[in-house]
């Protein structure tokens, strides 16, 4: 069994590695409702719409493992866990914004 701390092999192309990271629409919405701070599970599902939770927290410790999203859980009863972007996680926000930018210009001249 390989070891779990090993480094992924990342791809030749810089676009290639992005997508990788956050190249589905789930991972791109987390991102997007994570941006203005920390929010937890439930809020997240909400805000996202139409995902299921075992989608969502497939995306969500995918997303931790590759480093852009903090889990903090509480010791509480019920449990808490709140979800926040870690500075790498923030760091895609010039992206995102770009894609929001885009996304506005298609919508103006297509309706």
């Amino acid at each position: 069994m390989e070891d779990q701390t090993a480094k992924k092999e990342l791809p030749a192309c810089p676009v290639e590695t992005t997508l990788m990271l956050i190249g589905n629409k789930w991972k791109v919405l987390i991102l997007r409702d994570l941006l203005p701070g920390t929010k937890r599970f439930g809020e997240l599902k909400k805000s996202i719409g139409n995902v299921s939770q075992k989608v969502l927290t497939a995306q969500l410790r995918d997303m931790e493992s590759n480093g852009l999203i903090n889990r903090k859980v509480y010791p509480e009863v019920p449990p808490r866990v709140e979800y926040s972007l870690t500075e790498l996680g923030q760091s895609l926000k010039p992206i995102l914004d770009a894609m929001w930018n885009w996304g506005e210009e298609f919508k103006a001249q297509n309706t």
